[in-house]
């Protein structure tokens, strides 16, 4: 993840949606304000390396031994 979307993740994540639970829920401490921030902003880099994740090519009618093997025969190549 890199450039304008994760900048975009920092405010929203980090900032707005923080804030906006925040005064909403009638919190009153800094510490209540950067645990929630804290909370949304691991969630989220959790939810992007979920969906990194998911959108990896599937096995494509081969065992999972089969594709791991071809996985690190192609980075092999690369590396040569």
């Amino acid at each position: 993840m890199s450039g304008p979307r994760l900048i975009v993740g920092i405010i929203v994540m980090g900032i707005a949606v923080p804030a906006t639970i925040f005064f909403l829920l009638g919190l009153h401490t800094p510490s209540q304000f950067f645990t929630v921030a804290a909370t949304t902003f691991l969630a989220w880099g959790l939810a992007d390396l979920l969906a990194s994740i998911l959108e990896r090519p599937r096995l494509e009618n081969r065992s999972p031994g089969m594709a791991i093997k071809e996985d690190l025969e192609r980075r092999k190549a690369v590396d040569q």
